[in-house]
């Protein structure tokens, strides 16, 4: 099962959807919900539950139950891992997915973790389709965008998505976020054309060069995305001065009221 199988009507019964990479979950669901919407015109709008607001009676009545108006649904339930806190619930609803749907679609998205959670291995092997969401790579991203752009009947020029994959520098959800505007663009120029001019045009000078985003990966300790995110800072034209004021706000808060001063060039806590 994947965005191909899907395209051409092909809907698991049941679909069991984790891994790391949460911006890549997303554009699948994204994928799956649009092509649903095109080939069950009678039910278009998938269900969007949450395990720890629901009930496994209320998801199965709403995976099994049918009406003459609406014979078959999408159903997603996120943040399945809440029913691995109680055996038995997981357990209800692992039995539950061997019956007859009438032709619905269940999906079962858990949430990204550290290591497997051994409590939904029964969940796992109940679904009929799995699928682990990792962080793609270049090549992944650009049959995205090849796939993307194709049903937009969008003409894509060479070297356009080669240039969108390289200003994300491979990160998911930049790309994501950036061909969704991509598409909005060129669907509306005369020709309907991808070009890497529309590339270099559509996108902000450096994406991810937001200072809310930089703090963000500075507080939360992440080394590497924070060095990635500076450099996207100073490229992008902003100044040391305000990151420097930026980076004395996100101190003192933290450390209940100090904050940095330059002495000599050199930054210190005061």
């Amino acid at each position: 099962t994947g965005p191909d199988a899907w395209q051409s009507g092909a809907f698991p019964a049941t679909l069991y959807l984790e891994g790391p990479s949460e911006p890549t979950k997303a554009a699948l669901l994204a994928e799956l919900r649009r092509a649903w919407a095109a080939h069950c015109p009678e039910a278009p709008v998938g269900r969007v539950l949450r395990a720890a607001e629901t009930s496994v009676e209320e998801i199965l009545a709403a995976y099994q139950g049918a009406s003459l108006f609406t014979p078959r649904e999408l159903i997603i339930v996120l943040e399945v891992e809440a029913l691995g806190r109680s055996e038995k619930r997981a357990q209800a609803l692992a039995r539950g997915l061997g019956m007859p749907s009438g032709g619905s679609c269940l999906v079962l998205v858990e949430s990204a973790a550290d290591a497997p959670r051994k409590s939904l291995d029964g969940l796992r092997a109940a679904s009929s389709a799995h699928l682990v969401a990792t962080p793609p790579g270049r090549a992944a991203l650009t049959t995205w965008g090849e796939r993307r752009l194709a049903r937009e009947k969008l003409v894509v020029r060479d070297g356009a998505l080669a240039a969108l994959v390289d200003a994300c520098e491979g990160d998911p959800l930049a790309f994501f976020n950036e061909l969704d505007k991509l598409v909005v663009w060129c669907g509306a120029k005369p020709d309907l054309s991808v070009t890497p001019e529309d590339v270099a045009t559509l996108l902000r000078p450096v994406i991810g060069a937001d200072l809310p985003e930089y703090l963000a990966a500075v507080a939360l300790g992440e080394t590497r995305l924070a060095t990635q995110r500076l450099g996207r800072l100073i490229a992008s034209g902003v100044s040391e001065g305000t990151i420097m004021f930026a980076l004395s706000n996100l101190v003192g808060g933290a450390l209940g009221g100090w904050a940095i001063g330059i002495y000599g060039g050199r930054p210190y806590l005061e």
